[in-house]
C-alpha cells in the first residue's frame, strides 16, 4: 500500500471520521466469519451483513452457486462500505480459501447431534455456514464440516430465518469471545489496509482524486 498517498487521503476526511475508523477497526475481528450458501431472498443476505458490521466481523463470504445475487444497499444500510465481501461460485473454493486461512468449518442446523450455542468453543478461528432458506446447508459442506451448531429452541418453531440465527450466534460467540482470553484483534497491518480501503469508499470521486494524485507526484 501506498502510504504516502494513504496519509494524503486521510487529509480529505474529517477529524471526527479519522477518530471514529480508529475507534471501530479496535473492536474489528477476523477471529469469526460467516458464509453464506445461496441464499435466495436478496434482503436476509443484506441482513447477514448488518450483523456482521455490528457484532464486528470484518469478513463475509457470499456462495452464489445457484442465485447471483448483488447485496440490497437499502436493507444493508451502508454495512457494504465497511464489511469486507467475498463472493465465489463454488462452495468447495470458499471452504478450500478458508482452510488456507486456518479456519474450522462451522455449519449451523437445528439437526440433533449439533454442538449447543452456549457450549461452543470460541477458542478456534472459525467460518460460520448459514444455508438456503428452505434447504439448509448443502450436503458438502455438511459432510466437510468440523463441527455442527445450533441454536437451542423450546417452542413449536423448529426453525429461524438466517439474518436471525446469525445474529444470535454472532452476538453470543463475539461476546465471549472477548470475555476469554482469546487473540481476536486485527494485526496492524491488516487496520492499515481497511483503514485505507474505507477512506476511499468515503470520499466522493476517490478514484479521480488519487489518478490527480499520481500525475502531479510523477510530473
Amino acid at each position: 500500500m501506498d502510504k504516502q498517498l494513504f496519509d494524503y487521503l486521510q487529509t480529505l476526511l474529517t477529524d471526527r471520521r479519522r477518530t471514529l475508523f480508529k475507534e471501530v477497526l479496535a473492536q474489528r475481528t477476523r477471529h469469526f466469519t460467516v458464509v453464506t450458501e445461496d441464499v435466495y431472498q436478496l434482503h436476509n443476505s443484506s441482513a447477514v451483513m448488518r450483523s456482521c458490521d455490528v457484532f464486528g466481523i470484518q469478513d463475509l463470504h457470499v456462495v452464489e452457486e445457484k442465485y447471483g445475487k448483488r447485496i440490497d444497499k437499502e436493507i444493508a444500510m451502508g454495512a457494504q462500505k465497511w464489511v469486507s465481501l467475498h463472493r465465489y461460485d463454488s462452495i468447495r473454493a470458499c471452504i478450500s480459501t478458508l482452510r488456507e486461512r486456518d479456519y474450522q468449518i462451522i455449519a449451523t442446523t437445528p439437526h440433533d447431534g449439533s454442538t449447543l450455542l452456549h457450549e461452543f468453543n470460541v477458542d478456534k478461528k472459525s467460518a460460520f455456514f448459514f444455508g438456503k432458506e428452505n434447504d439448509g446447508l448443502s450436503d458438502l459442506v455438511l459432510k466437510e464440516a468440523d463441527g455442527v451448531l445450533k441454536i437451542p429452541m423450546y417452542g413449536f418453531t423448529e426453525s429461524l430465518n438466517i439474518s436471525v440465527s446469525a445474529a444470535i450466534i454472532l452476538q453470543e460467540v463475539v461476546t465471549r469471545m472477548r470475555i476469554e482470553e482469546v487473540a481476536w484483534e486485527l494485526s496492524e497491518a491488516e487496520k492499515l489496509e481497511i483503514e485505507m480501503d474505507w477512506t476511499q469508499r468515503t470520499i466522493k470521486s476517490a478514484p479521480e482524486i488519487i489518478e490527480r494524485y499520481y500525475q502531479e507526484k510523477n510530473s
